[in-house]
């Protein structure tokens, strides 16, 4: 049998898990998260840290809203020309429901280049990669996409989980090696201080379980694939906020840092 390996990513995440049936709290019944804050416009700027503080990539924030479906993009340029790009279309009458989620991850920085689309009007999952012996392959599969599917929507579903939740369970797709529904557990982990200039403010800091269910998730910790847990800092308000994330952005990597880039440098031709 092998052992259980991983993917994270920033607005996705997905488990490769080895032979092994899941267990019953990945085929338990969740329910997509209720909207409490309507999303809206959005363009901001990021930065993608080491936990050593060091900058090493810098990022664009976007969102836009045309009738029901609002659709957010996130794109991280490294310094040594990696490139992190995914785009997630959703819709929000009442609940969060994905409608597509599209995930481009490529350079050096990346142990494996991935081009990764989740459609869920069509139930089907689309993955562009390299074989072991470096020729491109494609491969197409269709599963029942429940509706609480949380692939690319992490940051903002967190936003609408009250600091007093006991626990929220959902569903994200797993791409690797062949596609399969596994469970998410987040669950509101207290508050923590934080300041921008002389602002100060508190986060709720949110951790994300990924559950790897049946045999592998039994043997996982024994062979130190265990997915590490993922950490997300939310700003709470009339205006909910995004703060910072902490966790790898794929399997076997290192654990990196989203946060709101601190400043705009200008150059001013006036």
């Amino acid at each position: 049998m092998q052992s259980a390996e991983y993917w994270v990513g920033v607005g996705t995440l997905m488990i490769s898990l080895g032979a092994g049936a899941l267990s019953p709290l990945q085929t338990a019944i969740a329910e997509p998260v209720t909207v409490r804050y309507a999303e809206g416009l959005v363009h901001g700027f990021v930065e993608l840290q080491t936990l050593g503080d060091k900058t090493i990539a810098w990022g664009e924030t976007t969102q836009i809203v045309r009738g029901d479906r609002v659709t957010s993009r996130m794109v991280l340029r490294f310094t040594d020309g990696s490139l992190y790009d995914e785009t997630t279309i959703f819709s929000q009458r009442g609940t969060f429901r994905l409608v597509r989620d599209h995930l481009v991850q490529k350079g050096p920085a990346f142990k494996q280049s991935m081009d990764r689309i989740i459609d869920s009007s069509n139930n089907e999952v689309t993955v562009r990669d390299k074989d072991k012996d470096g020729s491109e392959r494609v491969r197409t599969d269709r599963l029942e996409l429940p509706p609480d599917l949380a692939n690319g929507l992490l940051f903002t579903v967190v936003k609408d989980i009250p600091s007093g939740a006991p626990g929220t369970t959902l569903s994200m797709v797993a791409t690797t090696p062949k596609p399969r529904i596994v469970k998410l557990e987040i669950t509101p982990q207290g508050s923590d201080p934080f300041s921008v200039g002389n602002i100060k403010r508190t986060a709720t800091c949110f951790v994300v379980k990924i559950k790897v269910g049946g045999v592998a998730g039994i043997i996982a910790p024994l062979f130190g694939k265990q997915p590490p847990d993922l950490h997300i800092w939310v700003v709470e308000s009339e205006a909910p906020g995004f703060v910072r994330f902490e966790g790898p952005l794929e399997a076997d990597g290192p654990v990196w840092r989203i946060q709101m880039a601190p400043h705009a440098a200008f150059q001013s031709s006036r």
